[in-house]
């Protein structure tokens, strides 16, 4: 569709303070291809009623909380990823008929490969949503073991289920986690669910540096904004590493612009260009 012109949205509760618009203009601006694209406010329970009314008018939907998993409930084609993270973030209309994706994953990679990191002894996800899921079914590809550190049990299963190569283990929360065995931290709850665990972290980084491997576990905070997060000061302050959550918002959204447009991407080459753009919006 590269001489089209397309009509996309970013669907949510909240969604007045979404990068995605700026982003995903910004994206097709550089691929030449125009598009409109908006945030529109739709809450939990709304997703089917917002389609039904709307199918016709746009070519594709990124989804944010909390719809990436109620999404599954939809008719529509699901790829099979959706299917085995039970998350999605990304919807499509080709020829008439929708489909539902999640570019979560490889968003997340991608920004991990653009800091240098490719594999993982050992990984620690927090939070055990739609956003974990998708953290978790990626990182099968790169980790020996995954934990999960999880409010309710009864994601567990869901969970592992995402997981087909790895070890992995469900942790009940803890306020004081011990962040040393792991050499990545992947912060997926929502905005200010995370503050309490910062009084953990420069004890662990301290153990950390002066184990035999001295290993500093990276912090992934799918968080941008606000920025910096409580979690990811404390984690500064440390010594620690940090990727801010604009990282995977970049890349995720290269590649809804892939599947929306059907060419292959220069993923590096859109990155540098857009990653100023988004800078300083954030500032």
């Amino acid at each position: 569709m590269s001489n089209l012109a397309c009509k996309g949205a970013v669907l949510g509760s909240p969604v007045s303070h979404s990068l995605s618009p700026l982003l995903h203009r910004s994206i097709f601006s550089q691929l030449n291809i125009p598009v409109s694209y908006q945030a529109i406010e739709v809450s939990s329970g709304g997703l089917q009623s917002f389609l039904e009314k709307n199918q016709n008018d746009y070519d594709y939907f990124s989804l944010t909380m909390p719809l990436k998993e109620e999404a599954l409930s939809l008719d529509v084609d699901i790829d099979p990823l959706v299917h085995r993270i039970q998350s999605a973030n990304t919807l499509i209309k080709r020829t008439q008929k929708w489909s539902l994706h999640s570019t979560d994953g490889i968003g997340f990679l991608k920004a991990l490969e653009s800091s240098g990191h490719r594999k993982f002894n050992s990984v620690l996800v927090l939070g055990a949503g739609g956003t974990a899921r998708a953290v978790v079914g990626a990182l099968d590809d790169v980790a020996e073991k995954i934990s999960v550190l999880g409010r309710t049990s009864t994601r567990s299963a869901v969970l592992e289920s995402a997981v087909t190569r790895a070890e992995f283990s469900y942790l009940r929360w803890s306020d004081t986690p011990d962040f040393t065995p792991y050499d990545l931290i992947v912060n997926t709850t929502p905005a200010g669910a995370a503050d309490v665990l910062a009084n953990s972290v420069a004890g662990s980084l301290m153990q950390s540096s002066k184990s035999d491997n001295h290993n500093r576990a990276v912090l992934f905070d799918v968080i941008y904004m606000p920025w910096p997060t409580v979690l990811a000061s404390r984690w500064l302050d440390s010594g620690g590493t940090v990727i801010n959550g604009s990282e995977m918002l970049l890349y995720q959204g290269i590649a809804q612009a892939e599947l929306v447009s059907g060419q292959n991407l220069d993923y590096e080459a859109l990155a540098n260009d857009i990653r100023p753009i988004l800078i300083s919006a954030l500032k």
